[in-house]
């Protein structure tokens, strides 16, 4: 299970993608606004760990964004602004619920448990055209022929089959394949 956490505390941030890989899930991190729509734009997450403070654009226009795309990955809002107006305006943008800071570990673990059952059926394939890419045996499918892909070819093309018709940038390409700590970054 992929997770995307856009959170700007460094620290923080760092501390919960730690938390969640210890539970056997893998994330990916962004630390603004701006990058943590492009990342959810143009990848492939089971959930989105989301705060609403961020440089750039706040969670709440994230969540408004990726629902007006009708980008259906679930989102956990996770922020210091528990105000009730707040709590409604962010599931009204479309979070999927919504946990006050500070919080236990234990807690943010179960919140992403519960919206991950309740999440059922995950997509099993990405389509363009003709060709599906099967998430489950990272294989490229064309009618009735099938490639089997090597894992930089299969994390290349899941990029290009999330975007669909938008443009990915060479450095969305470079991070999400290469990664972070890549010299070619």
């Amino acid at each position: 299970m992929m997770i995307l956490v856009i959170e700007d505390n460094r620290l923080l941030c760092e501390s919960i993608c730690d938390l969640l890989h210890e539970h056997g899930f893998a994330t990916e991190a962004a630390y603004d606004g701006d990058a943590g729509l492009e990342f959810a734009l143009t990848g492939v997450y089971d959930l989105i760990v989301l705060d609403v403070m961020l440089p750039g654009l706040d969670g709440f226009a994230i969540a408004r964004q990726l629902r007006g795309r009708h980008v259906g990955t679930p989102i956990l809002m996770l922020t210091a602004r528990t105000g009730l107006d707040d709590r409604v305006e962010g599931l009204n943008a479309g979070a999927d619920y919504y946990l006050g800071k500070p919080f236990e570990g234990r807690e943010l673990l179960a919140c992403v448990n519960a919206i991950l059952r309740r999440q059922g059926a995950q997509v099993d394939e990405l389509r363009w055209g003709d060709v599906a890419l099967d998430l489950a045996t990272a294989e490229l499918v064309c009618k009735t022929r099938r490639l089997r892909l090597s894992a930089r070819e299969f994390a290349l093309a899941r990029c290009l089959f999330s975007a669909g018709e938008r443009i990915v940038s060479k450095e969305t390409l470079l991070i999400k394949v290469w990664g972070w700590e890549s010299e070619a970054v």
